[in-house]
């Protein structure tokens, strides 16, 4: 058949456009996603290794990805969030707990996303942020210009807006809240590709943060139906069963890439903050589940507490085809590492981690260093050689006491320790070199700021109080069950000026409409989702708040929402701390508060 001149001329712009469109792919700069995915281990995935999960889609990706298999993390979230996020080690910046106040990332810090930010790049973040609820360190402020989270390290902890439990939750958009419908990851992927698909044309760098599978382990009924016949414990079946969603979300997300012609320009990442959380564990004197050999899980100094999977595929920059790189690296190296990828221009910042771009494209790359420092604290301020692993190569110095070879003792089974005193000597001089290091700052927390039009009113809570012992209520049945908030605590704030601030301080979040001494019902469980505790009902008489030398006392009237103080306060840092006191006088910590500057001028 014979084509008509105006057809002829219709293909012939056709093939000129999709040149055109080839080209344009070619010079713009990739797109990056990072999948992170919470308390899932090394062990919790087919292509590990499991016998039992089921994981089709993540087991595909890894046969076609690269993959870093001794890649290491923090042994617990927010560490390890801290230090992928700036390539500065968790105890540098400021975040060497999950709660305290020391999982607030220092204002001082610059994140991945600033640096894509600062160079063109759309910047987002879907599900978990656990670096900052409060300015100036929540994710805006750490430059992603578009935010959907829940608060604090998980869906319904204790800054989390009220009653949150997977299912059709209220989370902050941008800020401010706002009503979803669907299971939580359902929603961190299905917003994620909406976003991908209106910013298609621009560079984009897509953090899609899930609070799965972390406890309370909540699943869609179809999730757990697939492991339900499975012999191991019930937990282990939600568990499992968020990971199989998890799952079925990344092959969601991929289609949507092909579908836009994205998926050989965009460099995806999947990996996990530590180790398994409920994935190994002995129930009734037997072990079930899979941790890959190794010893430890999440908040462990050994292996199994900070050795993670980590994939990643970028077609277009020829990092793809099913490759192990054995070196040993780590979150620390995945900020240089993409600043080199996608030609960013960094700022001169004082980096622990290192370029690894050249091992992601190149069989024939090699790269040492020295060592890899990770540790736990968890406690207000860090203690040297606390749950701490010193990694050279395949060598581990474990609380600086245990030395273990893994190339040929990967379960850490045979201390070394007397039989190579040089080695322990060599690995501790690192260790004190790292710590003299890091130190520096140990004695100064994160501060909130309060008055500033970034945030105004600005509402914290008792998950970052400051407590000796960081024993203070962190979720939201915590608060039901009024475990009580000891006293003694206190948030480092700044007032970013001189003016007349409201404080308003509650036993219940403000949006549940609460009375402070209210009770509340809870839920019962079900086979697939947890108990929502029942919320005592508290007699609660005073309130006092103390911020620097100012203390005020008020009563607390029958049917208060919450008690309001009011003073002129002037610019600059000091500490904030609050209590109520009940009929038998015993002084319990105050749990929500709520801090709006209401003008300039002093009254």
């Amino acid at each position: 058949m014979k084509l008509n001149n105006i057809t002829k001329m219709l293909l012939c712009l056709s093939m000129i456009l999709g040149m055109q469109t080839v080209e344009a792919q070619k010079d713009k700069k990739p797109n990056v996603i990072i999948v992170i995915t919470d308390d899932q281990g090394y062990g919790d995935l087919g292509c590990t290794g499991n016998p039992i999960i089921k994981t089709p889609n993540l087991d595909k990706f890894y046969e076609q990805s690269v993959r870093l298999t001794d890649f290491h993390v923090g042994p617990t979230c927010a560490p390890s969030r801290s230090g992928l996020m700036t390539g500065r080690y968790a105890n540098r910046v400021g975040v060497w707990h999950t709660i305290g106040g020391v999982s607030i990332l220092r204002e001082k810090e610059v994140t991945m996303a600033n640096v894509f930010q600062n160079n063109g790049y759309e910047t987002a973040l879907f599900g978990k942020w656990h670096l900052g609820d409060s300015y100036p360190s929540r994710p805006q402020d750490k430059g992603f210009k578009h935010v959907l989270l829940h608060g604090g390290g998980g869906v319904g902890q204790t800054p989390d807006y009220w009653g949150n439990d997977y299912f059709d939750d209220t989370y902050l958009e941008n800020g401010v809240p706002r009503k979803v419908n669907g299971y939580c990851t359902d929603v961190w992927f299905d917003e994620a590709m909406k976003y991908i698909e209106k910013n298609k044309d621009n560079p984009f760098f897509c953090y899609i943060s899930t609070n799965a599978p972390h406890h309370p382990y909540n699943v869609p009924q179809e999730y757990y139906n697939k492991y339900k016949n499975e012999a191991v414990p019930e937990e282990l079946k939600k568990f499992y069963g968020m990971i199989s969603n998890v799952d079925d979300n990344f092959k969601l997300l991929q289609d949507k890439l092909k579908q836009l012609k994205l998926d050989k320009n965009t460099i995806v990442i999947f990996m996990t903050d530590n180790g398994t959380a409920a994935g190994y564990k002995e129930v009734g004197g037997k072990m079930y589940g899979y941790n890959a050999n190794m010893k430890g899980t999440k908040n462990s100094e050994y292996e199994g507490g900070h050795r993670v999977p980590f994939f990643i595929s970028y077609p277009a920059g020829k990092i793809s085809g099913g490759r192990d790189v054995n070196t040993m690296l780590a979150h620390l190296d995945i900020l240089p590492s993409l600043a080199t990828i996608c030609k960013l221009e960094m700022p001169k910042l004082d980096l622990d981690g290192s370029d690894i771009s050249s091992l992601l494209a190149n069989n024939d790359a090699v790269y040492q260093r020295d060592y890899l420092i990770t540790d736990s604290q968890r406690v207000q301020e860090p203690i040297k050689w606390r749950k701490s692993a010193v990694m050279s190569d395949k060598m581990r110095l474990v609380n600086g006491a245990e030395l273990y070879d893994i190339s040929t003792d990967p379960g850490q089974n045979k201390d070394l320790a007397a039989q190579f005193p040089e080695v322990v000597a060599k690995m501790r001089g690192y260790y004190d070199e790292w710590w003299s290091s890091v130190s520096t700052e140990f004695n100064q927390f994160p501060v909130i700021i309060v008055g500033s039009e970034k945030q105004n009113p600005l509402e914290i809570t008792c998950h970052d109080e400051h407590i000796h012992d960081s024993k203070i209520p962190w979720n939201q049945n915590f608060i039901r069950e009024s475990k009580l908030n000891p006293i003694g605590g206190e948030f480092t704030i700044e007032f970013e000026r001189d003016g007349v601030y409201e404080i308003e301080v509650s036993r219940w979040p403000f949006e549940s409409g609460l009375n402070i001494n209210e009770g509340v019902d809870g839920k019962k469980a079900t086979t697939f989702i947890d108990e929502v505790a029942e919320g005592k009902a508290m007699d609660f008489k005073k309130a006092v708040i103390k911020i620097g030398g100012w203390t005020e006392e008020k009563p607390v009237q029958a049917n208060a929402k919450s008690i309001l103080f009011k003073g002129n306060f002037t610019k600059g840092k000091t500490s904030l701390s609050s209590w109520f006191i009940d009929a038998n006088k015993k002084e319990v910590g105050t749990f929500y508060f709520k801090i709006t500057r209401i003008s300039d001028l002093k009254v």
